[in-house]
C-alpha cells in the first residue's frame, strides 16, 4: 500500500500556485484528455498564447474570472512511489480561515514566492500559519525564475532573507527550491537551466519527504467515534469500539485503560474491514476488542495506564476565528467538539489577539473578529481528554460551533490546560 502524503500550497496572489499545481498534475500524468482539451479551450477563450494550467484548479467561476484562488480546492494524484492530496489555499488575508482550514491536516506546505518580488506580508504570514499549524516540513518554491535569468544570486538572496525569518519560527525542516511552474522546470524533473542547484526537483523531494515519523508513535490515543453490537444471534456476545487511531501504537495483549471511567483491560484484537491486523497506529480506522466488558460509549478514550492525555475543564488554546456574523467575546457560550467527544464550552477571556504579518501579540483586545488569531482561556462543562497541539496535532485540536447557527465558527489548537 503506497504512503499518503497530504500537502498544501499557499502564497500571495500571482505567485503561481495554481499554475504549480496544475503543472504537477499535467506533467505527472494524472489529467484526462477531456479535462486537459476544456483547459486549452478556456485558455484560448481568454486570450491567452499557451495552455493556462492554473485553470485545472481554480474551479469556482468566480475564481477563473478574478485570476485568484478564493476557496480550498483539493486534487488528488498519484505516482509510483506516493499518493497526493493536495489542500490549494487562498493567499488573501480576508481567506486566512480558509488557508487553516486547507492546511490543517497537511504534512508539508510549500510557500511560493515570486523571484521578482522577493518575500512579501503573505510569504511570511504562511509561513507562520504553517508554524501555529505545526506543519512538519515547508517547502519554499522560489518560482518565476525563468523571469530572473535564472540567477543563483537572486535565488541565494531570497533564502538567506527567509531563512532569518524562519529562525523566529517553530519548523523542523525548510527546503528551498528554484522552479518555473510555467514552463515545468524543477517542478517534476531537473531543469538545466538552473545548473548551480543541486538539490531534487519538487516531485521527487514529495515522492521522498520522511514524514512516517511525523506522527506521534508514542502515546497511545484511541477515541471511541462507535460502539460496534451486530444485531445477530451469531455473535451476540461481540462489542467492537470503532475509531481512528489519534497516537500510539496499539497491539493485541496490550494494556488499556478507559477514560473517564478508569477502568483497564487488554486489548482481544484489532479489525479492519479487510480483517484482523497485528498492529494499529495513527491515522489508521480500526475496530478494537477488549478482553473484558467495560462500559463505553462514544466520546471515550482508550489510553495506556501509565501514559494518559490531560484530563481537564480548563485550556489555553490559540483560536482562529471564522465567523462572519459573530465576534468572540469573553462569557461566550459555544458547543465544543474534540476528537469524538462534544461538550459545551465558555469563553473566559482573550489574552491577547496576534497579528499574523508582525507576529507581535495585541494584549489590549477583548474579542476576535473574522480571521483573527489569539489565544483565549475556556471553560467545558465535561473534562476533555487532550495532549497539547504541539505532541498531538488530533487530541491537542478542536472547532467550535454556534449554538444558534449549528455553523463552525473557530477552529482551536490547545496551548494546555489553564492555570
Amino acid at each position: 500500500m503506497s504512503e499518503l502524503l497530504r500537502f498544501a500550497t499557499a502564497g500571495s496572489v500571482d505567485d503561481g500556485k495554481s499554475t504549480l499545481i496544475g503543472r504537477l498534475l499535467y506533467d505527472s500524468k494524472a489529467i484526462f484528455e477531456d479535462q486537459l482539451e476544456a483547459v486549452e479551450r478556456s485558455s484560448e477563450a481568454m486570450g491567452a498564447d499557451y495552455t493556462n494550467l492554473a485553470l485545472l484548479t481554480d474551479g469556482l467561476r468566480a475564481e477563473r474570472e478574478q485570476g485568484i484562488t478564493i476557496d480550498v480546492a483539493y486534487r488528488y494524484f498519484a505516482t509510483p512511489s506516493r499518493k497526493f492530496i493536495i489542500a490549494d489555499t487562498p493567499g488573501h488575508i480576508q481567506y486566512t480561515r480558509n488557508m487553516v482550514t486547507g492546511a490543517s491536516t497537511a504534512d508539508v506546505a510549500l510557500v511560493l514566492v515570486d523571484a521578482r518580488k522577493g518575500l512579501v506580508e503573505q510569504s511570511r504570514r504562511h509561513a507562520f500559519l504553517a508554524s501555529l499549524l505545526r506543519i512538519p516540513h515547508l517547502v519554499l518554491c522560489v518560482n518565476k525564475m525563468d523571469l530572473v535569468d535564472w540567477s543563483q544570486e537572486r535565488f541565494e538572496e531570497i533564502r538567506d532573507e527567509f531563512r532569518s525569518f524562519a529562525t523566529k519560527l517553530d519548523i523542523a525542516d525548510l527546503t528551498f527550491i528554484p522552479i518555473s511552474a510555467l514552463n515545468g522546470d524543477n517542478v517534476v524533473t531537473r531543469s538545466p537551466n538552473s545548473p548551480w542547484y543541486e538539490g531534487a526537483s519538487l516531485l521527487h523531494h514529495l515522492e521522498e519527504v520522511h514524514i512516517a515519523s511525523d506522527r506521534n508513535l508514542i502515546d497511545v490515543r484511541f477515541p471511541v467515534q462507535y460502539v460496534i453490537r451486530p444485531h445477530s444471534d451469531d455473535f451476540h456476545d461481540y462489542r467492537g469500539y470503532a475509531g481512528t487511531v489519534a497516537g500510539g501504537v496499539i497491539k493485541p495483549g496490550d494494556e488499556v485503560m478507559v477514560l473517564p471511567s478508569g477502568f483497564t483491560s487488554r486489548v482481544a484484537s484489532i479489525e479492519t474491514f479487510d480483517g484482523p491486523v497485528p498492529e494499529a497506529y495513527a491515522p489508521m480506522a480500526v475496530t478494537v476488542r477488549l478482553e473484558d466488558e467495560i462500559d463505553i460509549s462514544r466520546g471515550d478514550m482508550i489510553c495506556r495506564p501509565h501514559n494518559r492525555p490531560t484530563s481537564g475543564q480548563d485550556i489555553d488554546a490559540m483560536i482562529c476565528w471564522m465567523s462572519e456574523s459573530l465576534d468572540l467575546n469573553p462569557r461566550d457560550k459555544f458547543t465544543i467538539k474534540h476528537t469524538t467527544r462534544t461538550a459545551r464550552a465558555l469563553v473566559k477571556n482573550v489574552q491577547y489577539r496576534l497579528d499574523v504579518n508582525t507576529l507581535h501579540r495585541d494584549e489590549g483586545v477583548e474579542s476576535l473578529a473574522l480571521n483573527e488569531i489569539g489565544r483565549i482561556q475556556m471553560r467545558t462543562t465535561q473534562p476533555i481528554f487532550f495532549d497539547e497541539y504541539r505532541r498531538n496535532r488530533t487530541t491537542g485540536s478542536f472547532i467550535l460551533v454556534a449554538e444558534s447557527t449549528n455553523t463552525t465558527v473557530g477552529a482551536g489548537m490547545i496551548l494546555g490546560p489553564s492555570a
